[in-house]
């Protein structure tokens, strides 16, 4: 099977050079997609050094996430941050987990850098919920099947939580037809950036907020509206 990594990106040109090369050797002979959705600064032109295929796109994760899944050839889609860096053993597991016909999708374990109480903290809450409750986001690198993509018709656009909501769908799927999602227990690392320094409490907060609004039925739209970063 052969694999395609979809990287939503916008003005990630400090990031997105390392995050391409660590791709690259963790999935040999995959196609890797880097669909921008604007940049102003050497995104671009650094993601096609790396060898990617550049898709320039409208800016909203959830419609260049889209976009790259359409473009793409592989019977596996990988979905990776620009900020986050695969592990060497990537292709095996993948490979490893989906040569189980019932296992149709999955994510990975996942680190925040820089290391640091709060970022070790949080990561623990985190991969605790993506292995008991099957919670989880596309900061954890969300893989699945090419044909339950197209059954579960993509990400929803223009709305905050795409991740969440699509993760929702896939887990609802799995039950109902007797299949199942895994957590890998490679680590991939993600850059801690959104919740540095004095914004951790704020990140935290409105995290927990816009939960508790999905919860309580509010649609992805009016999230959006409320937090407009729809990277």
């Amino acid at each position: 099977m052969r694999i395609s990594v979809i990287v939503p990106a916008l003005n990630e040109a400090a990031a997105i050079g390392e995050t391409l090369a660590a791709a690259s050797l963790a999935l040999p002979g995959a196609e890797i997609i880097v669909v921008d959705g604007g940049s102003t600064d050497d995104t671009r032109e650094i993601a096609t050094r790396h060898g990617a295929t550049v898709l320039q796109t409208k800016r909203g994760r959830g419609h260049q996430q889209n976009a790259g899944a359409n473009a793409a050839t592989g019977d596996v889609l990988l979905f990776l941050h620009a900020d986050t860096l695969l592990p060497p053993n990537a292709d095996a597991a993948i490979h490893t987990a989906l040569s189980d016909p019932a296992t149709i999708a999955g994510n990975f374990t996942l680190r925040f850098a820089p290391s640091s109480a709060a970022n070790d903290f949080f990561a623990w809450v985190y991969n605790g919920r993506s292995r008991r409750a099957r919670h989880y986001y596309g900061d954890s690198c969300i893989f699945l099947r090419r044909a339950v993509w197209e059954t579960l018709s993509g990400f929803r656009e223009g709305m905050l939580m795409e991740d969440w909501e699509l993760v929702c769908r896939l887990e609802a799927h799995a039950h109902a037809t007797g299949t199942h999602t895994v957590l890998l227990p490679q680590t991939v690392t993600t850059s801690a950036r959104r919740f540095a320094g004095k914004r951790r409490t704020r990140y935290v907060f409105l995290w927990l907020y816009l939960h508790y609004l999905h919860a309580r039925g509010v649609s992805g739209d009016r999230l959006a509206a409320l937090y407009p970063d729809t990277r």
